[in-house]
Order: structure tokens, then C-alpha cells, then sequence
């Protein structure tokens, strides 16, 4: 749930132009600028160093440290974990590529140093795993990693374009107070507060760690694979996205847990069945969106990694069909 970290660059407002240069500051340069990118290589730096040190003191401190070892959690959260890894490494690496070609740095370099980026930033959260008594180092997590990573510069050597894009939605479901008695007995623990523990309680936490609620989805740009056949009616910003989620999980594997008490409890399985859900769903890449403003342009594409919010068909693996209107 932690590992979802969308954002790991952020905008300020800056100047059109600077003095002295020919060109709007915000476009990207034609030729390597070493000022541009001894900037943007400090500052990922730094970055990249806060938010390592952050993550400790924030996550593992509070956790028994152990020697290094691996973890096979393959099938945990009914993979959404997994698929939340290649989203991450999808757009860290995206966002690090259109940050560093702002530079001038030449195309093939810019991707692969964006996809060694992408690639640092998730393994240093598995390294930290590797060293946590409570999980573990997860080549599954690695191979997710490599998939999103793979994913971006695939996209950009084949074509010099993002036509898939990977983003994710949450709904934040509203929880029962569904009494979930324990097994030896004693008090039982409300379904709602065993929600609140594991996924927070403001929306802002929920949208990064409610797989209930969470849906994380490929985005295919209409326009870009139809090509020189694109119809006159087809917009450029209109994409068509496949989406994955699950339901009922209130643990890793299954629905049993411990409560602060040392008590264990276990969720009925047939009150509340974990299942899958996949979904078809209309979306907006926010990059091809008409705009003269490149300030916009560039805060469009920062925010192009969550999905907007479009009818779309929801089918589970209870073999239930149902159309949402209007799905977040």
C-alpha cells in the first residue's frame, strides 16, 4: 500500500522566460543545457533523498529490523499491490523523462535514464522490505517494477509517444458497522474500524491504500493507434481504458486478522467474498488536451496518472455485470 507513491516531482510557478534567453523557460531546450540539468538531477537528488529517509522514520522505524531477506507475496490484496507496482514505475519514469528532455538531453539517454530512475526509486523500497521483519524482499514486486518500466520505454522507442498510459481511481467505499466477533470469544471488532486501521481514515490516505475502493487501469489513446485513418469525430484526447480491482479484502491473503488485544478475527466468507473485478471505461489523456499554455500543458501531464471519471461496465468473478453511470 505504501509502494503506491504517484507524485514524486512537483510544479512551482515560474517565469515565461528568463533574461537573456530566446526561448519561454518552460520549453524544453533544443540542446543540452547544463544548468537545466545539473537543476533537475540535484533535485531529484534531493528528492529522491527525502522521501528514502521519510519513508524510514515514517514506515520501517516502527518496525522490528532484521537481516535481509525475501518474501513471496504473490496473490496478496488479490494482486492489486502488484499492479499498483508497474503504475508507480510507470509514471515515476514518465514524469522523470519529460523533467530531464526539458534539459535537452538527447532522447535515447533521457529514456534511459528515466527508466534507471523509475527502477531506483521502487528497488529502494524493496531493499527496505528485504530489512523488515514484518515483510520482505519481493521479486515478484521487481518483476511488476520492470513491467511498468518496460512499459514507458517500450512506448518510446517503438513510437516516441505514450499511447498506454497506467492510472488509478478510488471510490472510497463507505464500511458497515458489521460486528466481527472474535474467534476465542471476547469482544468483537467492528468491520469499519478494521477498515480505518488498515487504510486510514481521511481520503486523502484511503485514495493511495483502499484496494476496495481502488481501481488501477491501462489507458489506449483512440486517436494514436487509428493513425492516418483516425475518423474526423475522433477527438485526440479520447481514450478507452481496462481496469482491474477487487473487493472485500480486509487482509493480505484472506480475512483474518489479529486486533490490538492479541485476539484474531475472521470475516464470514460468505457475508463478504473477496473477488476480482474488471472493468471498460471511456478516459481523457490529459497531455493531448487543446491548450496554448504550456504551464497548463505541463500540469495537465502531472496529473495525467489518475483516471477521470466516465461510465464504465464492471464485471466480477462472482459473474456479476453492472453498468456504473458515472465511476470513480
Amino acid at each position: 500500500m505504501r509502494k503506491i507513491i504517484p507524485i514524486l516531482f512537483f510544479l512551482a510557478i515560474l517565469p515565461a522566460s528568463l533574461p537573456g534567453q530566446s526561448r519561454p523557460f518552460l520549453e524544453p531546450s533544443d540542446t543540452l543545457h547544463p544548468g537545466r540539468f545539473r537543476t533537475i538531477m540535484a533535485t531529484t537528488a534531493g528528492l529522491y533523498g527525502s522521501a528514502a529517509f521519510g519513508l524510514y522514520h515514517l514506515w520501517y522505524k516502527n518496525y522490528e529490523l532484521t537481516g535481509f531477506h525475501t518474501f513471496d507475496d504473490l496473490g496478496e490484496w488479490n494482486d492489486m499491490d502488484k499492479v499498483g507496482h508497474a503504475m508507480t514505475a510507470y509514471n515515476q519514469s514518465a514524469l522523470f523523462f519529460y523533467a530531464i528532455r526539458w534539459t535537452g538531453l538527447e532522447r535515447n539517454k533521457s529514456i534511459a535514464l528515466a527508466a534507471g530512475v523509475g527502477t531506483l526509486l521502487q528497488g529502494t523500497v524493496e531493499v527496505m522490505d528485504g530489512f523488515s521483519a514484518k515483510w520482505g524482499f519481493s521479486w515478484a514486486d521487481i518483476a511488476f517494477n520492470t513491467v511498468g518500466v518496460g512499459l514507458f520505454a517500450g512506448q518510446e522507442l517503438a513510437w516516441q509517444d505514450q499511447r498506454i498510459l497506467l492510472k488509478v481511481s478510488n471510490s472510497r467505499p463507505s464500511y458497515p458497522d458489521f460486528p466481527v466477533p472474535a474467534d476465542d470469544g471476547g469482544p468483537p471488532m467492528s468491520l469499519r474500524r478494521r477498515a480505518r486501521d488498515l487504510y486510514g481514515a481521511s481520503y486523502p490516505e484511503g485514495f493511495l491504500k483502499d484496494y476496495n475502493g481502488q481501481a488501477l487501469w491501462a489507458s489506449f489513446n483512440l486517436s494514436a493507434f487509428a493513425g492516418r485513418h483516425r475518423p474526423g469525430w475522433l477527438p485526440r484526447w479520447l481514450n478507452l481504458a481496462a481496469g482491474y480491482g477487487s473487493e472485500n479484502m480486509f487482509g493480505g491473503f484472506d480475512n483474518t486478522w489479529e486486533g490490538e488485544n492479541g485476539a484474531t478475527y475472521s470475516l464470514d466468507a460468505r457475508a463478504f467474498p473477496r473477488y476480482r473485478q474488471f472493468y471498460l471505461s471511456l478516459d481523457v489523456d490529459l497531455k493531448r488536451l487543446p491548450t496554448r499554455s504550456r504551464f497548463l500543458r505541463i500540469a495537465l501531464g502531472a496529473l495525467n496518472w489518475i483516471k477521470i471519471p466516465a461510465p464504465a461496465l464492471e464485471v466480477d468473478t462472482r459473474g456479476g455485470v453492472r453498468f456504473h453511470p458515472l465511476f470513480w
